[in-house]
């Protein structure tokens, strides 16, 4: 039988997308009052690859990547998850745009072996974690480079994206090591 352990503490992220450059600003603002100072923060990144979120969130859509300097214990996903729903619906009631949805907010996570999101959807690569909340493994690490799976979303792909979140798991693992044990 294996031996129980408690998991070791991941690095926080998200992912956020919207046509407005000040949706990005503000979000980073929300996200730092309360999962704390940034760490890293990628460049934003032009969203061209599908047309999925045109009717809600608009056309010309950007997308940046915050990642925490707090780490995290992975069970804490679907809180960050229900926030950052909450957050989405508080911006969309007071911005001023024709979008029904201008603003998402993916948040996730990345240890040393993955990139972790969370999602309100349930499909068969998806596991259920609590309150409505599933996991899923988007991209994995192997063999020094990120991997993906069949339905990795081509966006997550991207060397640019994949770039960043090199970043972040190093950082994860300089936070790891001055961990007391």
């Amino acid at each position: 039988m294996g031996e129980i352990a408690k998991h070791k503490p991941v690095l926080l992220i998200a992912a956020v997308t919207s046509r407005y450059l000040t949706a990005l600003d503000w979000t980073i603002e929300k996200t730092s009052e309360a999962w704390g100072d940034v760490a890293l923060r990628s460049p934003v990144f032009d969203f061209t690859e599908t047309s999925f979120y045109t009717e809600s969130m608009g056309t010309d859509l950007k997308k940046q990547f915050i990642a925490f300097d707090r780490l995290l214990d992975p069970c804490d996903l679907p809180a960050t998850k229900h926030q950052s729903n909450q957050w989405e619906e508080d911006y969309s009631e007071h911005a001023e745009t024709d979008e029904v949805r201008p603003l998402n907010i993916d948040p996730g996570y990345i240890s040393e072996a993955k990139l972790v999101l969370a999602t309100t959807k349930d499909r068969d690569h998806r596991i259920y974690l609590s309150d409505g909340i599933f996991a899923e493994v988007t991209l994995h690490f192997r063999a020094k480079q990120w991997t993906s799976s069949r339905w990795t979303y081509p966006d997550y792909q991207r060397e640019d994206f994949q770039e960043f979140f090199t970043k972040c798991r190093n950082l994860l693992r300089e936070r790891i090591k001055k961990l007391p044990r």
